[in-house]
């Protein structure tokens, strides 16, 4: 049984400072089919108010250049392909989820970017809602959760309007106008979360997302990441950091090589912790757990097996090294595919609230 003397909101900053609670906080995500696999398995509910989710989220700041777009231009039995609010043209499966396949990218070099990408994009917006962030944050007082602004970082967002390919040349070749994409962006995601702060909305935290990393580790060299792309992310994290709040990290893949850069930027916390890209809590606590709260990292793959020796062994021992830092929250390492079935993941609850409370 979890213990519960806190609210999620109160746990969630003491876990985001290390500070002894009551017991580990918890989010989780799950691919839209597997909700679908758990309903026919005889769930019924709301999965965050099964789970016990500490986290609130307030807003989405998404800064496009092309808002509202999404213009259909092809289309088979299997996918329809669009042209979306980059600009940039993408095709979607049409039965089933997953990543669309990005056909082109229509900002393609520096003249792009400044005659018609960044124009409308500083033209645009605002992204956010006050009014409906508002509702949010009633809702989120009224569950005890901890609230929280969140959004898109630079890195993802360029990687966006640019694609891969463009983007991790530019940054070898062209430096100043990935400089130029990265802080724009920034900018313009700090403008609408001080539109929410001015319009009266109260947050907890910061929590932004972006995937810089893959299996292989970064998608650019550490020293590149530092140049270019982390100094905006210290930017977030010090707005936060001035409201006397908390910052979240997101990003998939291995970064175990830019970790200390992350502390160094004044990171709170790193979430999810790929364990198939070799991020593991049980080696990070030891190394980073007195700077840096730990969110995740308990392996989808191993979930998917519904073995249920095997998904012990992964849940317990991850919950005890991070817990030995008061700074971990429980989080799968990826969104739950559906080849986990409703019993085995109700098996990995009962885990969390077994083994996830800290002594009174």
């Amino acid at each position: 049984m979890r213990t519960n003397r806190l609210t999620g909101r109160e746990r969630v900053n003491r876990f985001l400072r290390r500070q002894p609670h009551d017991s580990i906080p918890r989010a989780e995500s799950a691919w839209a089919e597997t909700i679908e696999r758990w309903k026919n398995e005889g769930f019924g509910g709301d999965l965050a108010q099964y789970l016990g989710q500490d986290f609130h989220g307030l807003c989405w700041c998404d800064p496009r250049s092309h808002p509202g777009q999404f213009l259909l231009v092809a289309e088979d039995d299997k996918t329809r392909t669009y042209r979306d609010e980059w600009n940039n043209t993408v095709r979607y499966w049409k039965h089933r989820s997953g990543t669309p396949e990005h056909v082109a990218f229509s900002c393609q070099t520096p003249e792009d970017w400044h005659a018609d990408h960044k124009p409308r994009l500083l033209a645009a917006g605002p992204f956010v809602n006050p009014d409906a962030s508002k509702l949010d944050l009633a809702q989120a007082r009224r569950n005890g959760r901890w609230a929280h602004l969140t959004g898109l970082e630079p890195f993802e967002s360029t990687r966006r309007q640019m694609g891969d390919e463009v983007t991790l040349m530019a940054m070898m070749e062209e430096p100043e106008w990935v400089d130029d994409v990265a802080r724009t962006f920034t900018d313009l995601t700090l403008r609408d979360f001080e539109l929410l702060e001015a319009s009266g909305l109260e947050f907890d935290g910061v929590w932004i997302y972006g995937d810089m990393a893959y299996r292989g580790g970064p998608m650019c060299s550490p020293a590149k990441y530092r140049e270019l792309v982390w100094p905006q992310h210290k930017r977030l994290a010090d707005w936060a950091h001035s409201r006397g709040v908390p910052f979240i990290y997101h990003t998939d893949g291995d970064v175990n090589s830019v970790m200390d850069l992350y502390v160094e930027a004044g990171f709170d916390a790193v979430q999810p912790l790929e364990a198939k890209a070799f991020m593991d809590v049980r080696q990070l606590a030891p190394k980073y757990g007195d700077r840096l709260s730990l969110f995740g990292n308990i392996d989808v793959m191993v979930m998917a097996t519904n073995d249920r020796e095997r998904i012990e062994e992964e849940v317990v021992t991850k919950l005890q090294a991070g817990m030995a830092t008061h700074g971990y929250a429980y989080h799968s390492d990826h969104s739950v595919p559906p080849s986990v079935s409703w019993e085995t993941y109700k098996f990995i609850v009962d885990l969390v609230d077994a083994h996830g409370n800290y002594e009174s």
